[in-house]
C-alpha cells in the first residue's frame, strides 16, 4: 500500500496521540501548545477534594510560585516555603517545606496539615481560566487567582 502526503499525516497524527506502552503518557501532538505554569500569580485556595476551605477568604491557604522555584504562602495558621518544580508534561514535584511554629485552634491545625500534605505529594498541575489544579496521592488542591 502507497502512503499518500495525506494519509502519512492521518498516521503520524494517531501515532502521537497513541499511549506510550511504559505508562499512562499519552504523547501530545507537535501543533499542541504547552501550558506554562503561571509564575508569580497569587493564589488562594477554593477546594481540597472538591471540599471548601472553611473559614473566611484571610484564613484560608494561599500559594505563589516565582521563577527561582520558591513556592510561598500561607497554610491556615502559619506562612512555608518550599523548593517547587513544574516539569514536563505538567507534572509537579514539591521539596521539603519549612513552616513557622505559631500555635493555632485544632481544627485550623487540621485544615493546614491537610493543605500541606496534599501540597507535598503533588504530581500534577494544571491551569483553567482564573484557577490552579494541583492535584496528587493526597488530595486535589483548587486555587483561584487573587489580582
Amino acid at each position: 500500500m502507497r502512503l499518500t502526503p495525506t494519509l502519512k499525516a492521518a498516521a503520524l497524527g494517531t501515532l502521537l496521540l497513541g499511549t506510550v506502552l511504559a505508562g499512562a503518557v499519552v504523547a501530545q501532538p507537535a501543533f499542541m501548545a504547552r501550558k506554562k505554569f503561571p509564575f508569580d500569580a497569587q493564589w488562594i485556595a477554593v477546594s481540597l477534594n472538591d471540599k471548601p476551605f472553611p473559614g473566611e477568604r484571610a484564613d484560608r491557604p494561599t500559594l505563589t510560585l516565582d521563577e527561582t522555584l520558591r513556592v510561598r504562602g500561607f497554610g491556615a495558621c502559619n506562612t512555608y516555603s518550599a523548593t517547587a518544580y513544574p516539569l514536563q508534561q505538567q507534572a509537579f514535584a514539591v521539596g521539603p517545606i519549612a513552616l513557622t511554629q505559631r500555635d493555632c485552634p485544632k481544627a485550623t491545625m487540621d485544615v493546614e496539615k491537610a493543605f500541606l500534605l496534599a501540597l507535598r505529594t503533588a504530581q500534577q498541575w494544571d491551569t483553567e481560566p482564573g484557577k490552579l489544579v494541583i492535584a496528587g496521592q493526597n488530595g486535589k488542591l483548587v486555587f483561584e487567582r487573587t489580582f
